[in-house]
């Protein structure tokens, strides 16, 4: 499971609660700053992956602070997420000999 949320420069503080929360702070998050994964709009993109419990509560902590990205929005920041992590990854072969 997991569930992209958009942060405002202003309110990044506001994910020291997620990663210290014992349930949310074991789940995979990962924040990047929109306009690097070619999304638009203002701000941070929080990637929370893991259990149902464990993105739920993070959901649940960052409710306040952050949107929740939907349908086509969600998709497409998940899938700039993956690309950038696939890129660095075929990178990281090259480098070794891979």
């Amino acid at each position: 499971m997991y569930r992209v949320f958009r942060i405002l420069p202003t309110k990044l503080a506001a994910m020291d609660v997620v990663y210290q929360d014992n349930l949310a702070g074991r789940q995979s998050i990962t924040v990047r700053e929109a306009r690097t994964l070619g999304v638009g709009g203002e701000g941070s993109l929080v990637l929370v992956e893991g259990s149902d419990e464990g993105v739920s509560r993070a959901e649940a902590l960052l409710k306040e602070n952050a949107t929740l990205l939907t349908g086509a929005d969600a998709d497409a920041a998940y899938k700039a997420f993956r690309s950038q992590d696939d890129e660095a990854a075929s990178g990281l072969g090259f480098v070794f000999g891979g």
